[in-house]
């Protein structure tokens, strides 16, 4: 048992094998229909328990296809219709309930320390399908993206996020340690990544570049990245954020800086950040990307229940 809380936690050789295993799953369901099981069904009869405290599309309906094309089963849960969320039940007790019912616990939260602690007392393994400080999933999912149109290692490339310093941007600079990528970082000094992070990065080898010119963070890259200004419960002035981010949308001009054949990618949705001709060009490969999540946390799934190829 295995759980799937934030890359930086993960050895790389991992991470690798899961991006491995997920390239030769998506190769052989080329002639299968969305609900036919792999051959095998290496996850028969398993059930995976999902709980979302915050609202979701593509992590909830790729990790409804990811168990049932693995031959299991999946019950979605929110928070507020359980104990734990309005009768006041611990969260010690509520992981043993679900360990009791399940084989593996998606949490998508607001919260690290409620992620830990569901982590400390479950004896099935967790997945982090998102939380304040990670979005781990989503962005191996993205590394697999890149290889895959790249056809090349991402290791290879140059890669940019234009935007602000979320828990997108976290899990990809930890990707960027652990596949040993350039990354460039551009967004204005105020939503710079936090020096917790830096100093993680520089101890462990990393090579990130923050600008705050975007111009300066696109250039020369292979693929840049971006999400959302205002994230879901931003608690800021949004009028105002979106002012301090109007340098660093992403339109053509600012792409242009990038390599000729620089791809765009965005986990979505989207919002100010990105031009409509920019999100709908040929740039940009999001839905590809969306789609993408089922195939990569298959992997993750069969990472955490001891059976990864």
């Amino acid at each position: 048992m295995k759980h799937f809380i934030n890359l930086k936690d993960i050895p790389a050789k991992d991470l690798k094998k899961i991006i491995s295993d997920a390239k030769k799953r998506k190769n052989l369901r080329k002639k299968l229909n969305t609900l036919e099981v792999d051959k095998g069904a290496p996850l028969k009869g398993k059930i995976l328990i999902q709980m979302f405290e915050k609202a979701s599309s593509r992590t909830r309906i790729s990790f409804y296809l990811a168990i049932k094309q693995l031959g299991g089963g999946t019950l979605t849960l929110r928070s507020n219709e359980l104990h734990v969320g309005q009768g006041g039940e611990s969260i010690e007790d509520t992981a043993k309930i679900l360990s009791t019912y399940g084989d593996g616990f998606m949490l998508r939260t607001d919260s690290d320390k409620k992620v830990e602690k569901f982590r400390d007392h479950l004896s099935i393994p967790i997945i982090n399908g998102l939380s304040p400080s990670s979005h781990p999933t989503q962005v191996l999912s993205d590394v697999f993206t890149v290889e895959e149109i790249k056809k090349k290692p991402i290791s290879k490339l140059n890669v940019c996020w234009i935007g602000d310093s979320n828990n997108v941007l976290d899990s990809l600079i930890a990707a960027s340690v652990k596949f040993s990528f350039k990354l460039n970082i551009g967004c204005p000094k105020k939503f710079e990544p936090s020096k917790k992070i830096r100093d993680w990065v520089k101890k462990n080898n990393g090579k990130i570049y923050i600008y705050n010119d975007a111009k300066k963070a696109a250039s020369g890259a292979d693929v840049i990245f971006s999400d959302k200004v205002i994230s879901l419960n931003d608690k800021v002035n949004k009028t105002k954020k979106i002012k301090q981010f109007v340098k660093f949308k992403i339109d053509k001009k600012l792409i242009s800086y990038a390599k000729k054949n620089c791809i765009f990618l965005h986990c979505l949705p989207r919002g100010s950040e990105v031009s409509e001709e920019v999100f709908l060009g040929r740039k940009s490969h999001v839905w590809q990307q969306a789609l993408n999540r089922v195939h990569v946390q298959k992997s993750i799934l069969l990472y955490c229940f001891g059976k990864l190829r």
